[in-house]
């Protein structure tokens, strides 16, 4: 890999970028991440790992950039190289006490502070006068093991850009022909210069893009009628500026067999599991929606390499009947991804950022955000490598997603395969779930249903 500062050497940030950054207002930020659980690697030492790191930095380019705002007339920020760029306000570390206490179960207690500390990191706004990523090395001396947790700002990327990332800082990263670093800014006058030549080939491409905008309306379910609103329910409150992390872990291969027999996909089965889950926690506090939108977050791409980062994600609304019977609720969650099938991924993504962009100008999103009544919940979904990445010779074993979504959407789910496994992440405002653990148990009870229901035939 070259960096594309010497073929192309304006880098813009995408209108999809813009939007995220423009709308990142929020108590929470609007960041995602991972977690690498690393076995036996306890004794690899901080100041190792940050050698590794420095070393394998110039795979990704855009780690050691950031964001420059352009003057106005000189068309949307450009990615620059950090010149002054230092590893070490990047990435810190945490030790993890050796004994958490007689009454505490060890393991759990250390999976808890792992998935504590992502939390804090994940939640913390990242400066944007600095490249928009932070890590943490997290050494268990106790199980010996460690983690590397890495978040990222969602205009930098999303989940499938972001197992780019995650292949690049592995053993096996690509070893590109390194340039000089940093690079200066290009001039002011040939980036205005390309911002008026791009607005003049944008008029060129006018019909395709109301074609893709037209799309983009498809992929959101919306057609000439009014959008219906989603029905009330207590999870749906403004947020505030913290987030629970629990995890639901179960290998990939049954689930996929279980997807095969009943003509369906993995993403079907989760939906059929979170649905299940999140109906049967309202129904403890008294509510009984007839139905559950949930939006799917749908990438343009089916891959990413490192140099081709960013935010490329649209979004399907799907509304899901709460039946209590999961062949009930398949059947229908299959019929409605059949239904959409024509359809280019990711093109909504258009004509949400057009009104995202025009909420935030009027400042007004965060309002509308806070109190919208079209989603109930987010579930994410991201196929990664089938063999496992390694880390300073170390195998990855676990790698579990992160991602922060703002306004009131108390509870969403974050699946990520890997390595022949399948983690769920729920990611929660405690004040909005203070059941999360409930509410994870019922959900690993959902799926394991699925799979009794497999082995049943």
């Amino acid at each position: 890999m070259r960096r594309t500062h010497l073929s192309s050497p304006i880098e813009r940030a995408s209108p999809n970028d813009v939007v995220t950054l423009a709308t990142d207002r929020g108590p929470a930020p609007m960041n995602i991440g991972a977690v690498l659980i690393i076995d036996a690697a306890s004794d690899l030492d901080f100041s190792t790992v940050k050698s590794i790191l420095e070393g394998r930095l110039p795979r990704v380019p855009r780690l050691r950039q950031r964001l420059l705002k352009m003057p106005l007339g000189c068309g949307r920020p450009i990615w620059v190289d950090q010149a002054d760029f230092d590893l070490g306000r990047h990435l810190s570390q945490t030790v993890l006490p050796s004994s958490p206490g007689a009454s505490v179960d060890p393991d759990e207690a250390s999976d808890q502070r792992v998935l504590e500390i992502a939390a804090d990191l994940v939640c913390t706004p990242l400066p944007r006068h600095q490249p928009l990523w932070a890590a943490r090395w997290v050494t268990d001396l106790a199980h010996d093991r460690a983690a590397l947790i890495l978040v990222m700002h969602h205009s930098m990327t999303d989940g499938v850009a972001g197992l780019a990332v995650l292949a690049a800082l592995g053993d096996d990263g690509t070893i590109p022909v390194i340039d000089p670093f940093p690079q200066p800014p290009p001039p002011l006058r040939s980036v205005a210069a390309a911002a008026w030549r791009d607005r003049a080939a944008a008029l060129t491409t006018i019909p395709s893009r109301l074609r893709r905008g037209r799309e983009g309306l498809r992929e959101l379910g919306i057609r000439a009628r009014r959008p219906k609103l989603a029905a009330r329910t207590s999870l749906n409150r403004p947020t505030g500026p913290r987030r629970r992390l629990t995890t639901v872990e179960l290998p990939l291969m049954p689930l996929l067999e279980v997807a095969h027999r009943r003509r369906c996909t993995l993403n079907d089965l989760v939906l059929v599991a979170v649905t299940g889950a999140l109906a049967a926690i309202l129904r403890l506090r008294g509510e009984e929606p007839s139905e559950l939108v949930v939006s799917v977050p749908i990438s343009a791409r089916r891959a990413a390499t490192t140099d081709q980062l960013g935010n490329q994600t649209g979004v399907v609304p799907l509304a899901i009947p709460t039946l209590s019977h999961q062949d009930a609720r398949l059947h229908r969650i299959t019929a409605m991804s059949h239904s959409r099938t024509g359809v280019t991924r990711g093109t909504s993504a258009g004509p949400m950022g057009l009104v995202f962009r025009a909420m935030g100008a009027l400042g007004i999103f965060q309002i509308f955000i806070d109190h919208q009544r079209l989603v109930h919940t987010f579930v994410t979904n991201v196929r990664g490598p089938q063999a496992p990445v390694h880390f300073a010779g170390y195998p990855i074993t676990t790698v579990i997603p992160l991602a922060i979504t703002p306004g009131n959407v108390g509870v969403c789910f974050d699946i990520l395969s890997y390595a022949g496994g399948l983690v769920v992440t729920v990611v929660a405002d405690l004040a909005i779930v203070p059941e999360q653990d409930l509410l994870t148990s019922v959900l690993a009870e959902e799926l394991a249903q699925l799979l009794a229901v497999n082995r049943a035939f």
